[in-house]
């Protein structure tokens, strides 16, 4: 039972989802302190400044519209640089896979590491590669080596 969560957690979606959600936090919070820092003061010199700047009273009821707009904003920022970094790289890697131009390192086949250990082999004896049986459509059997 615990092997099974265990494997769970362990698993890479979950590691990178754990690794995003930290970093989309620390994010978040870096955007918010922008905007409460600069956004906010800027907003209340435009509408009027001073402590009211950004807000209306009406019948005892404060509406803050600068903190609105500083949340609008916040928002803005956040989704911007989560798509510009995180949603377009990860398109482009994806089209890149889907019309084959990613692959990874291709991986010798068994017969092109037989030939290289052969003529290894034949090299440290002193003789040539000479002729190659395991020509196309040939089958190296390890007896032939």
């Amino acid at each position: 039972m615990l092997k099974g969560f265990k494997d769970f957690l362990l698993r890479g979606n979950i590691v990178d989802l754990a690794v995003a959600v930290v970093i989309g936090t620390a994010f978040t919070v870096l955007v918010t302190q922008f905007t409460e820092s600069f956004l906010t003061p800027l907003i209340e010199l435009v509408t009027g400044g001073g402590e009211t700047g950004g807000q209306f009273t009406i019948n005892g009821a404060s509406f803050t519209y600068g903190a609105f707009i500083s949340a609008v904003i916040t928002f803005v920022l956040t989704a911007a640089v989560v798509y510009f970094v995180v949603v377009v790289p990860m398109k482009k890697i994806l089209e890149r896979r889907k019309r084959g131009e990613e692959a990874g390192p291709v991986a010798p086949t068994q017969v092109e590491l037989l030939v290289e250990i052969r003529d290894l082999l034949r090299a440290q004896q002193g003789q040539g590669p000479g002729h190659d049986p395991s020509g196309p459509g040939t089958t190296v059997l390890p007896g032939q080596l």
